[in-house]
């Protein structure tokens, strides 16, 4: 048996769970740089509040509703995934986290012990509620695919109660039946559009489709798709992920830059978050992609990318950011009002097998790096940065509705007065 748990509305959740006084408000939560809303929780769906919608489009309708707008809190968003996490790996032998508010589990050897798959169910939702204040939906299925649509079922179907379960042919027809193609994991949009066509409308109709037609006429995805929905397991996980082949780091700005060194320090402070990503999967970086842009929506669009080879792979902060320097003069341009900026580190080497250069010697510092993430895992990132990062962060993105970092800063700790 395979669950999926999944937190219900999870950023606009997060921001309620140190903050009772807005629990049983309406709550969003915009994305970066405040500009659409992201995350809208229950009581704010009620009332109709559309998400992805820009901000300033809205901003009379959830004043009118008195709705609680929050800027994208990622720290204590990725704190509370964490402790979610935690919680919920106590109740399988196998789990697998799939994104920061979703964790798929494998109940390989419980199977025999757990005689109520609801009330286990049940019980998952009141531990995780009770250690971390969120609340989640719960659904089990024979094939993790099936758990997806349990889980989907137990959060947006009525009658589940936040825990759904498919353990038979007439839980799968009921659930299924009452799912459209595009609820159904790994059918987006536009391949459903073309099942439509075929006159396939939910998800009960695709799993009666055969799986060798399927996927004669799309692909081998759909045909496991369909054999997932007949209880056929044909997804799996890998214990370990695989490394990522790209790393980037890019956004735009809270406000416009048009000064040389500001823009140069954004750049770095980018290199800086590649190369700590980099390192934490234990790679090193060969090509590195610098980028800056204006808004295309100005007169005048400017967009310049330029790449950067190193003469050995590096993982070492310093490096990268000398790299930047060496193209910086190419990308900026006086009189531009500069909007976003990126890097990307697009050509990756395992640095456990890393095949060395005869006529130039390693410039990696290990131990000056492991000090380097160390300071920062430890007390907070940007606690130890280099000089060409810069300190008068002008750049960073506009977050006025932002919730205090109750887990990540001593001066927003909770304060309970009895």
């Amino acid at each position: 048996m395979y669950a999926l748990v999944d937190a219900v509305s999870y950023y606009a959740s997060a921001e309620k769970v140190f903050d009772p006084s807005i629990r049983k408000k309406p709550v969003v939560v915009l994305t970066n740089n405040d500009g659409c809303i992201c995350a809208v929780c229950p009581i704010a769906r009620r009332l109709g509040i559309p998400k992805f919608e820009p901000y300033f489009k809205v901003k009379l309708l959830l004043q009118k509703h008195g709705v609680v707008v929050r800027s994208s809190n990622y720290e204590l968003y990725a704190d509370l995934s964490e402790r979610m996490m935690n919680v919920v790996g106590r109740f399988c032998d196998n789990q697998y986290v799939y994104s920061i508010d979703e964790s798929f589990l494998h109940f390989k050897n419980y199977d025999s012990l757990i005689k109520d798959w609801h009330q286990y169910g049940h019980e998952i939702r009141r531990a995780v509620w009770k250690e971390t204040r969120l609340p989640v939906g719960v659904g089990f299925g024979t094939t993790p695919t099936l758990a997806k649509a349990a889980n989907h079922a137990a959060k947006k179907l009525s009658g589940y109660n936040g825990v759904a379960v498919i353990n038979d042919d007439r839980s799968r027809k009921e659930i299924l039946e009452k799912m459209s193609l595009t609820d159904v994991w790994g059918i987006g949009s536009k391949l459903g559009k073309r099942l439509n066509i075929l006159g396939i409308k939910t998800a009960w109709e695709l799993s009666i489709q055969s799986p060798k037609e399927m996927r004669s006429q799309f692909s081998v995805v759909v045909e496991r798709t369909v054999n997932e929905l007949n209880g056929v397991p044909c997804m799996s996980w890998d214990e370990v992920r695989q490394d990522k082949k790209e790393i980037f780091s890019t956004r735009s700005f809270g406000q416009r830059i048009t000064e040389y060194n500001s823009l140069k320090a954004a750049i770095t402070s980018h290199a800086c978050i590649v190369a700590r990503k980099v390192r934490k999967q234990r790679s090193l970086i060969k090509r590195l992609l610098v980028f800056a842009s204006s808004s295309p929506h100005d007169d005048y669009y400017y967009k310049k990318s330029l790449i950067y080879e190193f003469p050995v792979a590096t993982d070492n902060t310093l490096k990268i950011a000398e790299g930047i320097s060496f193209v910086f003069n190419q990308i900026f341009l006086n009189g531009v009002s500069f909007y976003r900026c990126g890097v990307g580190a697009i050509e990756l080497e395992n640095s456990r097998f890393q095949q060395h250069d005869m006529f130039n010697s390693s410039v990696n510092n290990p131990e000056l790096m492991q000090c380097y993430d160390h300071i920062n895992n430890r007390y907070g990132n940007g606690m130890v940065e280099i000089a060409a990062a810069g300190q008068a962060k002008k750049w960073e993105m506009r977050r006025s509705f932002l919730s205090p970092g109750y887990t990540s800063k001593w001066s927003d700790i909770p304060k309970i007065i009895c």
